[in-house]
């Protein structure tokens, strides 16, 4: 299964990294994604993701598709062959 991940805000200034693909098993749960995305890019830790590496933190979102926000109580479910998953801040000043 292919899934597109994008990095947003904090995410993006921390990693430089705007979009890369993810090679995944099906029935890969947000919650394992988040870990690897902590192996990819550990600098994410703290500031986005928390250190346990299965949860975010509370400024900080995860977008599916860019319609449908994931809920913590949605993070044991899986993403599809195809989808966008943005990982974004959710605080913004101005």
């Amino acid at each position: 299964m292919e899934l597109t991940v994008e990095y947003a805000g904090l995410a993006r200034v921390l990693t430089h990294v705007p979009r890369f693909t993810l090679q995944l098993a099906e029935g890969t749960s947000y919650r394992q994604i988040l870990r690897m995305l902590c192996e990819r890019h550990p600098q994410l830790v703290g500031d986005v993701i928390s250190p346990s590496f299965d949860t975010l933190q509370s400024s900080n979102m995860l977008n599916l598709n860019g319609k449908y926000m994931i809920q913590p109580s949605q993070m044991d479910q899986s993403p599809g062959d195809g989808d966008r998953l943005i990982l974004m801040s959710i605080l913004a000043g101005g």
